[in-house]
């Protein structure tokens, strides 16, 4: 099995996993915590957001509009095109498409989208995001905090917040905005069938306080009740758990290709290897009939909210 580094996938879905699903692995060094990345992928994140600010700022002047009217015909206030011109927020694709319109830049700003997109995230993190967009399958096991696809906007800040060494604000700010971006995997169409297992442990762990965590139990039973989303609890109690090795994702592709996403420690490892792939899938498929039931799994945490 091949190894590359995390450069190697940082363009994209074609980078590191041929479309006709070549073997081999990737193994890219950044931070852990679902997709938060370490200070390089935040660098070169900030290199792009900070080029394509100077790109629009050099628009917005050309048109010989202040950021003030500028912002009130995209929809956003003098503070917030400020934040983008200065590469300390990141825009949508609608408002980059919006920008261009008012600034007639004829697909100038447009050019940059898919690399802002992109830049959300640090490198490591950047072909697992890009496979979501893929993904017609998705399964998940975790065991220390609800996975990012599940979390509400306040538990991220929590976890964020108790990262050590601290983050500055900026980088919560561009972090929690992307793992945000990333929950339009519930609005695709086709949906793409999703399963989560989370240890029984995570329903009572109050990161933020109570306020908190009831807030994202509440979310769990919302999403749980998408018909394509499945949410099933392993409870503490199970003499037998095949996930005793810890959290990991496996995301399937339209052309059947599989790969398995894994986090530990401030390491973040995407394989492509078919074969484990298929293994990974099948220990999920343990993982799952060891768990409560989906129905079971809503009940608990109903129970567990109403204790809180």
């Amino acid at each position: 099995m091949t190894e590359r580094t995390a450069t190697a996938t940082a363009a994209g879905p074609e980078d590191g996993f041929p479309p006709g699903g070549g073997g081999g692995g990737v193994v890219s060094p950044g931070g852990g915590g679902n997709g938060d990345g370490g200070r390089a992928g935040d660098d070169a994140g900030r290199a792009v957001m900070a080029a394509f600010g100077q790109a629009m700022k050099t628009l917005r002047l050309r048109a010989g509009l202040d950021r003030e009217e500028f912002g009130r015909r995209i929809g956003y206030s003098t503070a917030t095109v400020a934040s983008y011109e200065q590469g300390r927020r990141t825009p949508s694709p609608r408002t980059i498409d919006k920008a261009d319109e008012v600034l007639a830049a004829d697909g100038l700003l447009c050019l940059w989208k898919e690399q802002v997109e992109r830049a959300q995230y640090p490198v490591f993190f950047q072909g697992m995001a890009a496979l979501e967009k893929e993904a017609v399958e998705l399964v998940a096991y975790d065991t220390l905090v609800v996975k990012g696809l599940l979390q509400t906007e306040e538990y991220m800040r929590a976890l964020l917040a108790l990262r050590r060494p601290p983050l500055d604000e900026e980088t919560i700010e561009q972090r929690v905005t992307a793992r945000l971006a990333r929950h339009d995997i519930f609005e695709r169409r086709p949906a793409p069938f999703l399963s989560f297992v989370l240890d029984e442990s995570v329903l009572h762990r109050p990161y933020g306080g109570q306020t908190v965590l009831r807030g994202q139990l509440e979310h769990l039973l919302l999403i749980g009740q998408k018909r394509n989303v499945e949410i099933q609890i392993m409870p503490v109690n199970r003499e037998d758990n095949a996930g005793m090795n810890g959290p990991f994702t496996v995301v399937t592709r339209k052309d059947g290709k599989k790969f398995v996403y894994a986090e530990a420690q401030g390491i973040g490892s995407l394989q492509t290897d078919p074969e484990q792939g298929v293994l990974a899938a099948a220990r999920y498929g343990i993982i799952r009939s060891q768990a409560l039931s989906p129905r079971e799994s809503l009940e608990l945490i109903e129970e567990v909210l109403a204790s809180l």
